[in-house]
């Protein structure tokens, strides 16, 4: 069966390029469908799926999204719409790649739409606006898509912005042949996990893949910076994963504290909701990093380690922990499949060391203390001593997780 493209762009405002695009991708040998998210009206623009069938998916009429002078709203309706069409699409197997075209709105979203749907399905971008400061972050945010900045103004077809359609096209064509993902072929028992890791608890990260991939399990590194680990929880959710290693997990204390990882309100949760093996660590968790424009006199005086000239992180304080075990609790709680908390006694980074500054393992019993007071009988909460970056803890994490698929 011949692979669909889904192109979403505006036909009132980029009509004749999106049909050069579409031309584009029929020479290469893709059946190209267009998906209209105006939000005007032109003569003559005519698309596979029209805005007035985008607005009802939205729970709206064209009709009122004519009519109506609220540019955010409209955006939204439309959007939503777009994201119900392109989810339903690949669903019902009618969708192999998207690629969208545009300026700063369109950009803005067709990435939305992107994002609705899973991880390895094609996405490419092709917009004049993808160098701007913070645009590039806001199109991809946790989305597997590609950006092409086009340089130029998505205006008339001169040579440069044919050459610039047809390299897109060639590119999302070129990644629908690729078979879609899965971490498993049918009939392989090769466990799928996921780990999150970051640099001070790098070494550990790599000793426990390393030591589980020699049992046969697949090890997907995530780096939990508030960006990825959030992506993570998308991909649990969405069946990639059969187990969790989540040796870095600051991500929740930083969404308290509204530090520059915040991982979002529902980071940790996603395991527990399908009920996957999950192992929970301490990595980096007894520090914070709010942005340096709003350091308090407080966040000044805190003990601190430089990773380098652009990143500090400040230790967290005795109630910041005590609140930090609270919701790691209510989270872990919940879940519906198996739970173990492996704590490193000698330093939850690489740098918590004797002599460091930082290093001040009595405070960290704080968190300690709490979460084992707070979580369920059921959740088997485990010391070890040693260092987070020793072999024997890579080793206590690597057992834990393994004993939890026998």
């Amino acid at each position: 069966m011949m692979k669909r493209i889904l192109i979403v762009s505006t036909l009132d405002t980029k009509r004749v390029e999106t049909f050069y695009l579409r031309d584009a991708i029929k020479r290469l040998g893709k059946e190209p469908v267009i998906l209209d998210i105006s939000m005007r009206q032109r003569e003559g623009a005519k698309a596979d799926i029209p805005p007035q069938e985008v607005a009802k998916a939205g729970g709206s009429t064209f009709e009122e999204i004519l009519a109506s002078k609220e540019r955010a709203k409209n955006t939204a309706i439309m959007t939503k719409g777009a994201q119900s069409i392109a989810l339903d699409m690949w669903k019902e197997g009618r969708l192999d790649g998207i690629i969208g075209i545009g300026g700063s709105t369109g950009s803005l979203m067709a990435t939305d739409v992107m994002r609705a749907l899973p991880f390895g399905v094609p996405k490419l971008m092709i917009s004049a606006t993808a160098a701007l400061p913070g645009m590039s972050t806001r199109y991809i945010d946790i989305g597997d898509i590609s950006l092409m900045h086009s340089v130029i103004e998505v205006s008339g077809l001169s040579d440069i912005l044919k050459n610039v359609i047809e390299r897109g096209a060639g590119a999302v064509c070129a990644m629908a042949d690729v078979s879609p993902v899965r971490t498993k072929k049918e009939g392989e028992k090769r466990p799928a996990i996921a780990i999150t890791m970051l640099s001070p608890v790098e070494q550990c990260a790599s000793g426990v893949r390393e030591m589980l991939e020699a049992e046969g399990y697949q090890v997907i590194g995530f780096s939990a910076a508030g960006i990825s680990d959030r992506a993570m929880e998308l991909m649990i959710e969405q069946g990639l994963f059969d187990g969790v290693i989540d040796l870095a997990p600051g991500g929740v204390i930083e969404h308290l504290v509204g530090g520059m990882k915040d991982a979002g309100p529902i980071r940790m949760e996603a395991a527990g909701k399908v009920g996957i093996p999950q192992v929970i660590s301490t990595g980096g968790v007894n520090y914070i990093t709010p942005p340096k424009s709003k350091y308090t006199e407080e966040h000044r005086a805190r003990k601190k380690y430089d990773l380098d000239k652009f990143r500090t992180w400040i230790k967290a304080s005795p109630d910041e922990l005590k609140k930090a075990a609270g919701v790691f609790a209510e989270k872990l709680n919940r879940s519906k499949g198996p739970v173990k908390v492996i704590i490193p006694l000698k330093g939850w980074t690489n740098f918590d060391i004797p002599g460091s500054a930082t290093y001040d393992p009595e405070e960290d019993r704080v968190f300690v203390d709490a979460l084992k007071k707070a979580v369920s009988p059921g959740i088997e909460v485990i010391e070890v001593d040693a260092n987070i970056e020793e072999k024997t803890f890579a080793r206590a994490l690597a057992d834990a997780l393994m004993k939890l698929f026998k």
